[in-house]
């Protein structure tokens, strides 16, 4: 089993058996009780993602998911049918983030297409940024920097101004830059984003993966400068793993732990602290926190420790190894 923190009971299919329930009470074809029940179900998907496994929650959104295109058939004022389209396009979209996370492109693309239109349907530029900004890590996975830099700067275009998406896409295109080598770009992205997040208005728990946490832009400042190979990484990415490390934090940022911990290895490989760079990934990747769409970036750990022929690398890469057959075992 999968060690991750959190979770459900009960299934989705229970959860819509209730909603159907409510909507035939209310003997109306969709009525608000039924749409409001819907926004809070993806409200708690939305916040279970830091700490539920990707094919746990991937679940639950197909059923939800399902259940919305089951009430697009039926009668709704225009206001409901909007709102479905809306909640519909969030689950897609969510549903895109989980399938890029399992490296399934095909999945996510085909979802992300979903969610698109149903954003230029329903005229929701926060979710058509959201698209976009989800594409553009998509495609920065697969290594098409250049791509991902500008499907971030398509992000930006669209968002609402001073909302959560448009801060995101900024990081975005700051790690697409990073990844390019474009330093002077690179630094104004972080400059940005540290001016947004200290405006930003928290709408959502910080948990919610649709609403940016001021404090990610620690955790963020120290990839983008990891990825740009700014010796200044290591410092940011201390101070983050510092912060996620008390037991408190880790029941809440998981994920996010792990990743600081690879952003500090491959810091402090940047500052030829070869030792406790290989200490500090191996932790990382034994955790069980990192997500099939990040083991490419632990990955560059273990290409860095066997290209400088630590003795460490050895064990690193069994530990890799194990991760990644982990990942597509099946349960």
């Amino acid at each position: 089993m999968e060690p991750w923190l959190g979770g459900f009971s009960g299934s989705g299919d229970d959860e819509v058996e209730a909603l159907e329930l409510a909507r035939r009470v209310q003997a109306s074809d969709v009525g608000g009780e039924t749409l409001r029940r819907l926004e809070r179900a993806f409200d708690e998907l939305a916040t279970a993602y830091p700490v539920t496994a990707p094919r746990e929650l991937l679940e639950r959104v197909r059923t939800h998911t399902a259940y919305v295109g089951h009430l697009l058939d039926a009668r709704a004022t225009l206001d409901e049918h909007r709102r479905l389209i809306v909640v519909g396009g969030w689950f897609s979209l969510l549903g895109a983030t989980l399938h890029i996370d399992l490296e399934q492109p095909g999945a996510a693309r085909a979802r992300l297409a979903t969610a698109l239109a149903a954003a230029r349907h329903a005229d929701h530029a926060e979710i058509e940024a959201w698209c976009y900004e989800t594409d553009a890590w998509r495609v920065l996975t697969a290594g098409d920097h250049a791509g991902a830099a500008e499907l971030a700067a398509r992000a930006r275009s669209v968002a609402p101004e001073g909302s959560s998406v448009a801060i995101q896409a900024t990081a975005q295109e700051g790690r697409a830059r990073a990844r390019l080598g474009e330093a002077q770009a690179t630094h104004r992205a972080i400059d940005s984003v540290q001016r947004l997040a200290a405006s930003l208005e928290l709408n959502l728990p910080p948990e919610h993966h649709y609403q940016y946490d001021p404090t990610k832009s620690l955790a963020w400042t120290a990839t983008t400068l990891a990825w740009l190979g700014d010796a200044a990484a290591e410092r940011h990415a201390r101070e983050a793993v510092a912060r996620l490390g008390p037991a408190d934090d880790l029941s809440r940022w998981p994920r996010r732990l792990a990743s600081a911990n690879i952003d500090l290895a491959l810091a402090l490989l940047i500052n030829d602290r070869l030792d406790e760079a290989c200490d500090v990934a191996q932790r990382a990747v034994l955790s069980g926190r990192v997500v099939p769409s990040n083991h490419w970036r632990a990955l560059e750990v273990v290409a860095a420790a066997e290209h400088r022929k630590l003795p460490e690398a050895r064990h690193l890469r069994e530990a890799y190894e194990h991760m990644r057959a982990a990942a597509i075992s099946p349960r």
